[in-house]
């Protein structure tokens, strides 16, 4: 597994990282589906050992996941595998508790003292602002930004990330904030990293980068060929792809072409859709969700940036899914 420098931070994370948002298993926020279905938390255990012995020990979990469920499972593995061997990040900002938003300070305290205790640790490697939603005219930034400054006096962690969906909120709150690392979505279909100024950012103030959902919640792979109804509690139901049976068959075409040019690989699709996203990130990293021990073996043999060609190859194969 490559390793690379995460920015400023200085430390060596490998190039693929371990994502678990999918061991929390089926959770629903109000009336929408924030989850995942299928996880079993034996096999989720076994990804995260196997993951480690592979080399990926950079693991990405959230206070939410679960409601804490994934905290906990890797908290109740360092008997097993070396608290100092693992640059551990977690998040806060999902959960509002009694207060009337997610970035109260009382609510922000309560959730780092939860995660230290699910995770089992005293101090958490990167804590992220799970997103950047810091009020209508930004007003609680001020009171959520020193609660962060606050706990990283208190060493209960290392270094600030800052996350969202959407890159161009990143770029609104990103000199305010002067995150260490920060985590955008991006895969070969969603991709506003460079368009909304975010890469030059990166690069320029030399951050570590951790893409999400680097593979569209494993749409991307062609391993879908009829529409899916998940059950109740899972994310994907929210993706209208999943259920589109000409988007899977477009998906499945392109995944083949894949499998075509990149024959030599063991999982073409999953290289491509990983090796695209990080051939302009340096500092960069991509998470994928790993459930089960063969999910985080496929993730160990992954991470090669493509080539310039190669990457621009990928995008616009993957692009006529959409034209």
């Amino acid at each position: 597994m490559e390793r690379i420098r995460f920015g400023r931070t200085e430390v060596m994370v490998p190039r693929v990282s371990l994502g678990t948002w999918g061991h929390g298993g089926p959770n629903k926020s109000g009336e929408i589906s924030v989850g995942w279905s299928g996880h079993d938390d034996e096999q989720a255990s076994g990804a995260i050992l196997t993951a480690y012995e592979s080399g990926i020990t950079h693991w990405d979990t959230a206070d939410v996941y679960g409601n804490g469920r994934a905290e906990r499972l890797i908290g109740a593995l360092w008997d097993r595998v070396p608290r100092a061997g693992i640059f551990l990040a977690t998040k806060t900002g999902w959960d509002a508790g009694r207060f009337e938003h997610y970035y109260h300070p009382e609510q922000m305290r309560k959730q780092m003292e939860a995660s230290l205790r699910n995770l089992s640790t005293e101090t958490v490697d990167l804590y992220y602002f799970h997103h950047c939603d810091f009020g209508p005219d930004g007003e609680w930034f001020d009171d959520a930004m020193a609660t962060m400054l606050r706990f990283r006096e208190e060493g209960k962690l290392r270094f600030l990330g800052l996350s969202d969906w959407d890159a161009g909120k990143i770029m609104r709150w990103i000199d305010r904030v002067d995150p260490d690392v920060v985590q955008p979505y991006r895969n070969v279909i969603d991709d506003d990293y460079v368009s909304s100024g975010l890469r030059d950012r990166v690069d320029a103030g030399d951050l570590g980068v951790a893409f999400f959902s680097p593979i569209k919640h494993g749409l991307l792979l062609g391993k879908y060929h009829e529409p899916i109804k998940f059950p109740d509690g899972d994310f994907r139901n929210r993706i209208p792809e999943f259920s589109d049976p000409e988007a899977l068959a477009r998906i499945n075409e392109v995944a083949t072409a894949m499998r075509v040019r990149f024959r030599e690989q063991p999982r073409p699709a999953l290289y491509a859709l990983v090796g695209a996203v990080l051939a302009d990130a340096p500092t960069g990293t991509a998470l994928l969700g790993q459930r089960n021990p063969e999910q985080a073996a496929a993730a160990a043999n992954v991470g090669t940036p493509l080539t310039p060609d190669d990457a621009e190859w990928v995008r616009q194969m993957y692009k006529k899914i959409d034209d």
